[in-house]
């Protein structure tokens, strides 16, 4: 349910920043340097600008690919390193009351932040809302994988599914349930994805939804599935679930995604509800980027998040 202007939640508190840069999860390069392009962006100042305390905790160590060896799961595994790190950095900033900002790097990050989320609600007899922003709902497990790439397995990694170490990262087991799980802007999934998202009856608005429906009245749906029976939200947000026109630095680029509008509306309803907890911005890739423009446009997503109104 929205907020009246009068109820919203004040623009405070303390946001911790914390840079993945990952890119062993997808086949094409260039998305580790997202949390470098963030960080040249206005992200700091506009936050700043909403009375938020900004901590920069740096970058998660994230292995060279030409360190690894050319095994089968030798990509998984490190990237299961890289987000127990980034669970115990997310969860440690949630105990403390602060909101952890993950800067992607590609989107298997979010198994692990998603996971440190979940810990820290966990111990506190909670369960994770988690909101979906993408073109895809990177639902598959290294079995059901046309690609192979870990940046398309996330979600099912934190359903409990898939490669058993990147699975149980959480102390809730499974980190998140499919009741609180909800998908916003799909339009690219493969048959597998499909057939796993009607089995386990997941909440899933498509962008024909959006179409039909209207961008905010899907989110209200959305907020309302990922805040009931949950301690709060955690938004994970890929940068291709905006339209490419808006957003050209994206590896993964589907035509027919949000509009700059939409896309701030949606962080506008989700701050409305003083429910978010932490929040993923992924998949920017700089080499494919036109000036910042796609990093730029984050920041001022994120900002709303946060707080920014018009009014």
């Amino acid at each position: 349910m929205m907020t009246s202007a009068l109820s919203r939640p004040p623009h405070s508190g303390t946001v911790q920043l914390i840079g993945v840069p990952l890119d062993l999860g997808a086949s094409r390069r260039g998305v580790d340097m997202g949390p470098s392009a963030m960080r040249v962006s206005s992200l700091v100042r506009q936050l700043e600008r909403l009375g938020i305390v900004v901590q920069d905790t740096g970058n998660v160590t994230v292995p060279d690919r030409s360190a690894l060896d050319d095994s089968p799961t030798a990509f998984l595994d490190a990237i299961t390193g890289v987000c127990a790190n980034l669970a115990q950095r997310t969860a440690a900033a949630v105990r403390s009351g602060v909101r952890p900002l993950v800067l992607g790097g590609d989107h298997s990050l979010a198994a692990g932040s998603v996971a440190g989320t979940a810990t820290a609600l966990h111990e506190r007899g909670q369960r994770t809302g988690l909101i979906w922003l993408d073109a895809h709902a990177d639902i598959n497990t290294p079995v059901t994988s046309l690609s192979g790439n870990v940046h398309g397995m996330p979600v099912a990694h934190l359903l409990g599914y898939g490669h058993a170490p990147l699975a149980g990262l959480s102390a809730a087991s499974p980190a998140v349930l499919p009741e609180h799980l909800v998908y916003v802007g799909l339009r690219d999934l493969d048959d597998a994805e499909k057939a796993f998202i009607r089995e386990l009856k997941i909440t899933a608005f498509t962008m024909r939804d959006i179409d039909e429906r209207g961008l905010r009245a899907v989110m209200n749906d959305a907020v309302r599935i990922a805040t009931t029976g949950t301690g709060g939200v955690h938004l994970s947000c890929d940068a291709d679930w905006i339209d490419p026109q808006e957003a050209p630095g994206v590896g993964t680029p589907v035509r027919g995604g949000a509009t700059l509008r939409e896309a701030h509306l949606a962080m506008e309803i989700i701050h409305d509800t003083g429910a978010l907890v932490a929040m993923d911005l992924v998949e920017i890739n700089p080499i494919l980027d036109s000036r910042n423009a796609t990093a730029e446009l984050a920041a001022e997503l994120i900002a709303s998040a946060f707080g920014r109104h018009i009014l």
